[in-house]
Order: C-alpha cells, then sequence, then structure tokens
C-alpha cells in the first residue's frame, strides 16, 4: 500500500503545483479516449502509473483497483473467477485503464440487458481540484450511503476529479453464449428486439448492421439451445459483438465522416432515423443506441434525436462544431452542472472545457 500512497501523493503534488501556478491540467491514463469529448490544452497529469488490483473477492463479486489499471488486467483477474464486468466497456486501444473507462462512462452491447457503467459503481477514491484526496461509497453494496458522488465520476470525463480508485460490482460469467442472425429490415429487426423484452428469453445483446439482426443469448447451455430452437434464424458470428463495442467493423471504417450517437427510445423507428439523417444507421442495445455517420450539421443531428424523443452526441470527428460536442444542457441541468464544477473543481484546473466550454 506504499506504493499507492507514493502515487497519489505525486499526483497530489503535481495537481496542488499546478493549482499554485494557474495552469490547467489535462488527465490521461492510456489515452486510448482522448478523442472523446472537446479538445482539452494543459499539462498532462498522467495516471499510468497509478495501477494494481487493491482487492478483490470473487465471492463478494466487489473488485476495487487504481485509476491506471490497465482493463485488460482487470478483465482477466475476474475471468479466472468465472466473472465479468458486466457493462462490458469498449477498450479503443490496447492501454485503456479502469480510470478511463470509468471517467468517459461508455459502455458495451450488454449495457440494456445487465445495466450501464454507473450502476456497477459501489465507491471511489477522487482527488479534486482543491487538491484535496476524498473518498466517496463503499466497497460492498450495504455501505454505499450518502450523496452518490462515486456514481458522478461515471462520465464526468475528468471534470470533477481525477479518479484514483474505483470499487466496482462484478457479475458471473455465463456459462454459455450463443448468437443468432435474422435476415430483416430495420424496422422489422427493431420490432423483434422490443418483442424479445417482453419474453423468457436470456437477451445479452442485440443490434443491427447491413440488414441483419443480431441476437445474443447468455445463460445454461440446454437452456440457448431451447431459445435457438424456438427463435430460429442463423448462426451468427459472436465476433460482431467486439467489433460493435470496439467500433472495428465495416460501418465505423468504411468511411472518414462525423460518427454521430444518438440515444433514443428503444421504439423508435430506426427508419424514420436512417431517412432523416439520408444515412445508414447500425443500432445497438435493442435499438436505444444509433450510430449515424454524416455531414449533417449539428443542429440538424440534434433536431432528429430530439423528435424522437433522445439526445445526440458527435463521438468522433476532425472537428468539433460550433456548440460542441454535447447537447446543450437545459438551464436547470445547467446551473447544476455549474454547482457541482464550483464545488469541486472551482478554479477550472481539471480538463476544462471537454464537456462543456463553462466547465
Amino acid at each position: 500500500m506504499e506504493g499507492d500512497q507514493d502515487q497519489s501523493r505525486l499526483l497530489q503534488n503535481q495537481l496542488q503545483q499546478a493549482l499554485g501556478e494557474g495552469r490547467a491540467l489535462r488527465i490521461a491514463g492510456g489515452d486510448s479516449k482522448r478523442f472523446y469529448g472537446n479538445r482539452v490544452d494543459g499539462e498532462i497529469l498522467s495516471t499510468r502509473q497509478h495501477r494494481g488490483i487493491i482487492a478483490y473477492e470473487p465471492s463478494e463479486l466487489v473488485l476495487t483497483a487504481r485509476a491506471g489499471t490497465p482493463l485488460r488486467d482487470i478483465e482477466a483477474a475476474v475471468a479466472a473467477s468465472g466473472q465479468m464486468l458486466g457493462f462490458e466497456p469498449p477498450h479503443f486501444g490496447a492501454g485503456a485503464t479502469l480510470g478511463g473507462a470509468v471517467a468517459s462512462g461508455l459502455s458495451g452491447p450488454r449495457r440494456a440487458y445487465s445495466g450501464a457503467l454507473r450502476d456497477f459503481v459501489l465507491g471511489a477514491k477522487v482527488l479534486n481540484g482543491r487538491g484535496e484526496i476524498l473518498q466517496f461509497g463503499g466497497q460492498v453494496m450495504k455501505n454505499v450511503a450518502g450523496y452518490d458522488i462515486a456514481r458522478l465520476m461515471a462520465g464526468s470525463l475528468g471534470c470533477l476529479g481525477v479518479i484514483l480508485e474505483v470499487s466496482l460490482k462484478l457479475l458471473p460469467r455465463p456459462e454459455a453464449e450463443q448468437t443468432l442472425c435474422f435476415a430483416l429490415n430495420s424496422r422489422a429487426a427493431a420490432a423483434k428486439a422490443n418483442r424479445l423484452l417482453t419474453q423468457a428469453v436470456p437477451l445479452s445483446g442485440a443490434c443491427y448492421s447491413d440488414g441483419q439482426l443480431f441476437i445474443r443469448l447468455s445463460g445454461a447451455g440446454e437452456t440457448l439451445a431451447r431459445c435457438a430452437q424456438t427463435l430460429g434464424g442463423d448462426g451468427g458470428d459472436s465476433d460482431i459483438w467486439a467489433a460493435v463495442k470496439e467500433q472495428t467493423g465495416d460501418f465505423f471504417s468504411a468511411s472518414d465522416l462525423p460518427l454521430w450517437r444518438l440515444s433514443v427510445p428503444p421504439a423508435t423507428d430506426p427508419a424514420a432515423l436512417s431517412a432523416a439523417a439520408a444515412a445508414a444507421t447500425l443500432w445497438d442495445w435493442g435499438g436505444a443506441l444509433h450510430w449515424i455517420k454524416t455531414r449533417l450539421a449539428a443542429d440538424e443531428m440534434r433536431a432528429i434525436a430530439a423528435t424522437a424523443g433522445g439526445h445526440a452526441t458527435l463521438f468522433r470527428s476532425a472537428q468539433a462544431p460550433g456548440d460542441g460536442v454535447f447537447q446543450p444542457l437545459l438551464p436547470g441541468l445547467k446551473k447544476i452542472h455549474g454547482n457541482l464544477k464550483q464545488a469541486m473543481d472551482p478554479h477550472r484546473l481539471l480538463n476544462p472545457g471537454r464537456m462543456y466550454a463553462d466547465f
């Protein structure tokens, strides 16, 4: 634990020095998510050396690790005990770390069926913009009380504090998984994916690309065999889930068009979204998450998302739009964000502007 304290103190000292000199800091671990959000100019505060699993209790389904711990190390450790990270985080690079995964708040194809990343965060140790090290939450569910600041770290992109440690709830790894494929148009595919939610089917993934609906089933082998026989379809390539999660498939690499991420109700008509954007879409989470590659202006994409009852984020692009990467905040939410930033980082030292210009 002495090494942990040494690394924490080094990060704390670097932050306090920057605070005294009025220098902004750009927080980085593996830097695999650097593309996500608005550009930040500042001295790098690296958590890469602040690494290692602190505690892991397989019987309690709980793990605590330092922010710089590579995701691949954590996934290998829990897999050896027949467990997994239920939110299936994307890596977007070999250097992906736990801190970056939590700060980005991104979840993979299993998210709609197992829960989002924030749902698995039990506690966190954070270095705030005042140079203070704070502990939030706990390492077991019964100890999680008070203000849920730990979960606020999920998706905060480092704007509220430097994540030092995180405690996560884990899930048992399913005995078996099977992928089925159905040749359908996007509207019929969305209807089928939504219909499966009302049935006794061990669904853990539903995505659609290029005229094919892919369904992932997770559970006991005999159960999957019965479900597959009932549902029909063809045997699908299980590699589709990694390709969608890591954005390595043909849809994501076919062009350099800006990539938009639309979060909408699962019952949204995918054909209407595609027609409005005049572009093909790939959808995940049973139709609640749509990826669209287009050069439409930001206000047009956000209007399309709003019409569907959702919101739009410019996920990848060589250049951010004038009004930023993320959906503009309503006045009430903007005030809450501002109050949180003022409480945690009053001098706007940490990743200033990465989410919104005022923060």
